[in-house]
């Protein structure tokens, strides 16, 4: 079985770049963010999260509702990006 091209659209590059900067604007590295998630019961490593940030695998919705929680907002602010219109 041929492997699935991996596509990430517009919505899920949103989530990725807000992952970043609402952990970097919480002063919090990658692998803190990851150890938080994990806490959470949803293990990740901090391999797992720079891969979600750099777009290189997709933040799937366990992911996004984790780490949204995590960064202590709503998973809506990671859709919609951290100023939405």
């Amino acid at each position: 079985m041929a492997a699935r091209s991996l596509e990430i659209g517009s919505a899920g590059i949103r989530a990725a770049r807000t992952i970043e900067i609402l952990r970097t604007e919480q002063d919090l590295a990658q692998r803190e963010l990851a150890e938080l998630v994990t806490a959470l019961g949803h293990p990740m490593s901090n391999t797992m999260l720079s891969r979600i940030e750099c777009t290189q695998r997709r933040c799937d919705v366990d992911d996004l509702v984790l780490i949204a929680e995590a960064l202590r907002v709503s998973p809506l602010v990671l859709l919609q990006g951290p100023n939405p219109l």
